[in-house]
């Protein structure tokens, strides 16, 4: 007897056509195929976000769609381990996934890789008028509900926010054949002092210049890869299952709070 599965790729017709008449949340995980320093692989970014969709589903009554790999990975270049999608190309792939998957039945609809958070939003208001009028898509991180303390733990101007510690130990508790520890490295670019919001000014800096995280590091490393470890990864992930999960609960809720009118 085939065993049941989260993942809506490995579900048979007849098994999505019985999964949504009593479950109507999929989540598609949504990275990147760009470079992780010399030590993580480039698909580290869809990894991570599918583990964790993985592990949320069952509590969230979720399946988890085909991941996105391709995405804007605009700020790599200048790396070989770099493919991105034009702005343009991201953003109708991601409304034309959006409406499929609520034509399949699907209500709530959820992306999640940093430098595709404001392309994923456009994206799905651009869809809003074609979805069914109780299908919601929007996108969410899969940190945001961290709190703070918990989030400087993994991500933070000290901790490094790409290839570093937290990335790599995810990586290494999902498949360490993946990761080249040999290799691993330390590095932070050489930022000047901030006197004012240090996310304002990375926004201004990497998201509006392709090959901004090649200006910034020489190896594709911000953090300290070394400290990596599974027992880490394993930490990172259950913090993240834990805020995804926190996340759609109030989001949930602030749509019962102010339907549409």
């Amino acid at each position: 007897m085939k065993p049941p599965t989260v993942f809506l790729g490995e579900m048979t017709n007849p098994e999505v056509e019985a999964f949504v008449k009593t479950n109507r949340m999929v989540i598609v995980p949504t990275g990147a195929v760009e470079q992780h320093g010399p030590h993580g692989p480039l698909l580290t970014d869809v990894l991570i976000p599918n583990e964790v969709a993985r592990r949320a589903a069952p509590a969230l009554g979720a399946a988890v769609a085909p991941p996105i790999n391709y995405a804007l990975s605009y700020p790599h270049k200048g790396f070989t381990g770099v493919v991105y999608l034009r702005m343009e190309t991201f953003r109708a792939l991601v409304e034309d996934i959006a409406i499929g998957l609520a034509a399949m039945g699907f209500t709530r609809i959820l992306n999640g890789h940093y430098d595709n958070t404001y392309a994923l939003a456009y994206a799905c208001a651009s869809a809003a008028d074609r979805l069914p009028a109780d299908a919601r898509a929007f996108p969410i991180n899969y940190w945001d509900g961290m709190p703070p303390e918990v989030m400087t733990e993994y991500a933070s101007i000290e901790k490094g926010m790409h290839a570093n510690a937290a990335e790599t130990s995810a990586v290494l508790r999902i498949n360490p054949n993946l990761v080249d520890m040999d290799k691993a490295n330390a590095e932070f670019p050489p930022f000047p002092p901030f006197t004012a919001n240090a996310g304002a000014v990375h926004t201004a800096f990497f998201f509006s210049n392709p090959g901004s995280v090649y200006w910034a590091t020489k190896s594709g490393t911000w953090g300290d890869a070394r400290q990596s470890t599974a027992e880490m990864g394993e930490r990172y992930l259950e913090a993240s299952v834990a805020s995804t999960i926190a996340v759609l609960d109030n989001i949930e809720k602030m749509f019962e709070a102010m339907p549409p009118r």
